[in-house]
């Protein structure tokens, strides 16, 4: 129940803040400011590991359990986080004090030319026409994708690690090697996109690369073996989803920006459930985690496939059309 709520309460996060972005930042610049951001993720497990390592050596503390106090004392940034964002941030530039007037007219400006010059181009502008825009559905399934590989990270990484025989607090470390290389890719692959003005093929490289590393480590013997297909899988995703999520706003605008990226984001994140339950039926029938890999690469490799036709069918990435802001 309590992981229920979880999900409910933190379900509008995600999309809220991938469109939070398309109201402060120009398309151009928009795939690395979405991988700083989404860099948080691969971060937390960075940083996460080690310190809940250590967070469990405190089991039996005050008569807890050691995941109690992990669940609690982590949760603590988030509250503390959340305060501090509902006084700081601004749902606009146009209401941000801490901005100068002369910034201030420039932001504005600038988002304004860019929001109207794709409303000229589009009809989408509603809720439901949004919702029923194919490119959105096949942007979906894309992200269901990297979802499952994501949430195999999470969930399966140390699991698999541990089969190898280390330790909880080798574990915690080890984990957090491929997330420090998983930070740097998504940046530098990001600023790439942006650089290049393409989305579409940096997408279907990293869902490959992923599907590379996932094959690789179901086939590996040795712990040095797993950590370096591990790495491979973590770069993979986490440089596949900035230049996925600037896509959405690139046709979409209005309440119907809202609702696609929503749309995306919620039919996507099945992955996140499909993926890691496979692994452990498969495992459970197999005794081995490799065809539960081999399924997860399956789904990105389907991810890029899925990227392809879209871009067969457009002629051309939709970051074609992404104006360069002018400067001062």
């Amino acid at each position: 129940t309590l992981r229920f709520l979880l999900g409910v309460a933190e379900a509008g996060f995600f999309p809220g803040i991938i469109l939070y972005l398309s109201y402060w930042f120009p398309a151009a610049k928009r795939a690395q400011v979405t991988a700083i951001f989404m860099a948080a993720a691969p971060l937390s497990t960075a940083l996460g590991s080690p310190i809940s390592a250590a967070l469990l050596e405190m089991h039996g503390l005050l008569g807890y359990a050691g995941w109690q106090w992990m669940f609690v004392l982590e949760a603590i940034p988030a509250v503390v986080l959340g305060i501090v964002v509902l006084f700081f941030l601004t749902d606009r530039p146009a209401k941000a004090k801490w901005l100068t007037d002369e910034e201030r007219e420039w932001l504005e400006d600038t988002m304004q030319a860019e929001e109207l010059a794709r409303a000229a181009k589009q009809s989408h502008s509603s809720v439901w026409r949004g919702l029923a825009d194919m490119r959105v559905l096949a942007l979906a399934l894309v992200y269901f994708g990297t979802s499952a590989g994501l949430y195999t990270l999470g969930i399966w990484s140390p699991q698999i690690i541990k089969s190898f025989g280390a330790s909880s607090m080798e574990i915690g470390f080890l984990n957090a090697l491929p997330a420090i290389f998983g930070v740097i890719g998504m940046i530098l692959w990001a600023r790439h996109s942006d650089r290049t003005k393409e989305r579409n093929w940096h997408v279907i490289g990293a869902c490959l690369l992923a599907a590379a590393g996932l094959v690789y480590a179901g086939s590996v013997s040795t712990l040095f073996t797993v950590i370096i297909a591990l790495t491979i899988v973590t770069v993979g995703i986490s440089a596949s989803k900035p230049p996925l999520w600037s896509m959405p706003t690139l046709f979409l605008s209005g309440p119907a920006a809202a609702a696609g990226i929503a749309t995306i984001n919620s039919i996507g994140n099945l992955g996140g459930f499909v993926g890691p339950m496979m692994i452990g039926v498969i495992r459970q029938q197999t005794g081995s985690y490799t065809w539960g890999l081999y399924f997860v690469a399956g789904l990105l490799a389907l991810s890029a496939l899925i990227v392809l036709i879209l871009s067969a069918k457009g002629n051309k990435s939709p970051a074609a059309d992404i104006p360069h802001p002018h400067t001062h």
